[in-house]
């Protein structure tokens, strides 16, 4: 879970999983919006990956980016679960203790 609130501290990180909501991109098309680096891309594009929240596949000569959307909503689920008032009945529900 920090891994992923780590990766969407950073503002051009957010930025890219928002160009990548549409579809996949080649690394070169989200350079191409950005002025920074290859180097700079890629190490967001490493800590976005190492966070689950994207998967890289090399075809022929360029490299696809896309989303893993799950990854993204269950830790943000899986977050509010335990800071929400609500959380601890709902858990005990879901063992099997019933509703109070």
């Amino acid at each position: 879970m920090e891994r992923v609130f780590e990766a969407l501290a950073s503002t051009p990180r957010r930025q890219i999983l928002a160009y990548l909501n549409a579809g996949e991109l080649t690394a070169g098309e989200i350079g191409a919006r950005f002025d920074f680096s290859k180097p700079a891309l890629s190490g967001h594009l490493r800590v976005l990956e190492q966070a689950g929240l994207i998967e890289r596949e090399k075809r022929g000569q360029f490299v696809y980016v896309r989303l893993v959307p799950d990854r993204l909503a269950n830790t943000v689920f899986a977050w509010a679960a335990e800071v929400c008032p609500v959380a601890g009945p709902l858990k005990r529900e879901r063992r099997g203790g019933g509703a109070r």
